[in-house]
């Protein structure tokens, strides 16, 4: 007869679902998020805990599910519930209430209003091999986003919200002291600047992309009152050279870009260093073995979604791409989660 304590181990040996059925419904979790951060319930419970009554009114929610809503964000882990009073997790309330500088939101918000609808075509995507966003429409994502305003400043401000950690990271790890001068590569707001130019007093530089994206660099940077240290540099790096500085930075540039043009980015980098100078590139750089860092293969796959050649990469690739552009030195640093750079020296 088997035992009872034999019956339970041979249950926990064999396996089950869930995982698979955690992954495949992954979405619900995800849009309530998603959704909680455009209706601003965190923003909302940032000014002061609420009871479920009050936050339905302020928000705007129809009665039905609102206490669901706001009971799967507690199971989540997204908020805390005394009672019916809700309350944000304290990362929360540091991250997703717009009113603090230490929002990251803006990815969010840009992940609800755009990636998610379109990561519904994946499937499409890996069939084809051609992005599934604005382009299927007949238009460029790129040229869409630079000529509306609002669009622009949302993309803008989700590229703040994904770099932030990594460049206060970068700001510390890297060792600025040897240089004098540094230019961000694609900058969008500036959030590497100003944290790089925050840590290190004697350094000096900005920021280079084309030339929408000046007001609101310079009104990132002014904010943190750096304006007379960090200058915007207009330009389009796939047809200009680049700015001439000791360091150069590359974040989350690379992998929109195909073989070629990654190898052209790189090259061009090289000309505008001095001797001694450095590249540093950033991204959710792959891991070598390819089966550990989930976020940057997924990321490759929104490339997919996004671009028409677009792909990430591992540390090796990245090195050997340096190195044939002529690099005399190149390694790789984890920096945060799963971001890394890859720093190449002239």
């Amino acid at each position: 007869m088997i035992q009872a304590d034999e019956l339970t181990q041979a249950t926990r040996t064999q396996p089950t679902p869930e995982g698979i059925l955690q992954l495949g419904l992954g979405f619900w979790g995800s849009k309530t998020l998603l959704s909680a951060i455009e209706l601003g319930v965190f923003s909302a419970l940032a000014q002061k805990p609420q009871d479920g009554e009050t936050l339905q009114r302020r928000l705007g929610l129809h009665p039905r599910s609102v206490r669901d809503f706001l009971d799967a964000l507690v199971a989540l882990g997204m908020l805390e519930r005394e009672g019916d009073v809700y309350r944000n997790k304290p990362e929360t309330d540091l991250f997703l209430d717009r009113a603090k500088p230490s929002y990251i939101g803006g990815l969010l918000e840009m992940a609800n209003a755009r990636l998610y609808p379109f990561w519904g075509s994946l499937t499409e995507g890996l069939c084809t091999g051609q992005p599934q966003n604005e382009v299927k429409t007949g238009s460029n994502f790129f040229e869409v986003l630079y000529q509306d305003p609002e669009r622009l400043g949302q993309f803008l401000r989700a590229m703040t919200g994904l770099s932030t950690g990594a460049a206060l990271v970068i700001a510390q790890k890297f060792p600025w002291e040897k240089y004098r001068t540094f230019v961000d590569i694609g900058c969008a707001e500036g959030c590497l600047p100003v944290q790089v130019a925050l840590a290190h007093p004697h350094l000096a530089g900005g920021g280079f992309d084309l030339p929408p994206v000046q007001p609101h660099f310079e009104a990132y940077v002014a904010a943190h009152g750096l304006g007379e240290r960090l200058r915007f540099y207009p330009g389009d790096f796939l047809r200009e050279p680049l700015p001439e500085a000791d360091v150069l930075a590359m974040g989350r540039i690379l992998h929109d870009w195909n073989l070629e043009e990654k190898r052209m980015l790189v090259a061009k980098a090289y000309e505008a260093l001095p001797p001694g100078g450095a590249l540093i590139v950033y991204d959710a750089v792959i891991d070598d073995e390819r089966c550990q860092n989930a976020f940057g293969l997924l990321m490759s796959l929104n490339m997919l979604i996004e671009t028409s050649g677009g792909f990430d990469y591992t540390g090796a690739d990245c090195q050997r791409w340096l190195r044939e552009a002529g690099f005399r030195e190149t390694y790789v640093e984890p920096v945060v989660g799963p971001d890394s750079m890859v720093v190449a020296i002239k």
